[in-house]
């Protein structure tokens, strides 16, 4: 699940909640109490590189643009890892290197459908922040 609000720093928080799985790692996205999207990741396997989902925190995510995925989001200071992205992929195992992907819905562990009108609709509702203003990522388990 990802919540969206505004906090008094004048910034956007998402909250991630996460179930794990063994072949992926799947959440529910929320904006303001209300369903919105899913998401998949890779399964936890100890924040190794591009095989594992990245740690559970607090992460700054910056808004960028791209041929491949087109409007996305780079998720900032991560531990260990870098290139961690919010793109569209309909299968964790095959398509993510530690990203994550929002999903239309869930199909399987680390599995969904329709990736980019998910994102799509995140782009939208964080397109109400600000410049100056901050969006951060609360990654938590259920």
């Amino acid at each position: 699940m990802i919540s969206i609000n505004f906090n008094r720093e004048n910034s956007m928080e998402l909250e991630l909640i996460r179930i794990y799985h063994l072949n992926g790692t799947n959440g529910t996205i929320y904006y303001n109490g209300k369903l919105q999207c899913n998401c998949i990741e890779l399964p936890w396997l100890n924040n190794q590189h591009q095989v594992s989902c990245i740690p559970e925190g607090r992460y700054e995510l910056e808004k960028r643009y791209n041929e491949k995925f087109r409007w996305h989001f780079m998720v900032k200071n991560v531990p260990g890892r870098d290139a961690i992205l919010v793109h569209p992929a309909n299968s964790a195992l095959k398509e993510l290197k530690g990203c994550i992907a929002p999903v239309s819905k869930i199909t399987g562990e680390g599995l969904g459908i329709h990736s980019r009108n998910a994102l799509m609709n995140l782009i939208k509702i964080t397109d109400s922040v600000p410049e100056k203003e901050t969006i951060f990522l609360i990654i938590k388990s259920n």
